[in-house]
């Protein structure tokens, strides 16, 4: 099961930057798929389609480096790196649930590359 988990995320991820297309997306999410953001904003399968759908546009030609995908169980995560042309890289932490061979929940934590010393020091008193 681990790996046609990881299997079904590195497909979903390949059709999507293959075809540039958030439809593409859509066979490996289930119907009831939410997707999650740090600041609690949940989507349905119909919102995060057409926010993903809605980035595109602007992240056409965004490079995109994965450097790890583990899977346990249920649960995949992967780890990448991500930048536009001439633009700020970003690091991304997804972590995606799947049931039913079909990915039904994800989060997603998003790093600018430039900011991230700064955030190792969360936890010092501001001085």
């Amino acid at each position: 099961m681990t790996t046609e988990n990881k299997s079904v995320v590195e497909r979903a991820l390949a059709e999507l930057i293959g075809t540039g297309d958030a439809d593409a997306l859509a066979p490996f999410l289930s119907d009831d798929f939410v997707h999650h953001r740090p600041d609690s904003t949940v989507s349905t399968k119909g919102e995060w389609l057409a926010a993903v759908r809605a980035a595109l546009v602007p992240l056409a030609g965004m490079r995109v480096e994965v450097h790890h995908v583990l899977a346990d169980g249920d649960h995949v995560v992967m780890h990448s790196r991500r930048g536009l042309p001439g633009g700020p890289e970003i690091a991304v932490i997804d972590i995606w649930r799947l049931a039913d061979g079909l990915i039904a929940e994800g989060w997603e934590i998003i790093e600018p590359v430039s900011e991230a010393a700064a955030h190792l020091a969360w936890w010092e008193p501001a001085g």
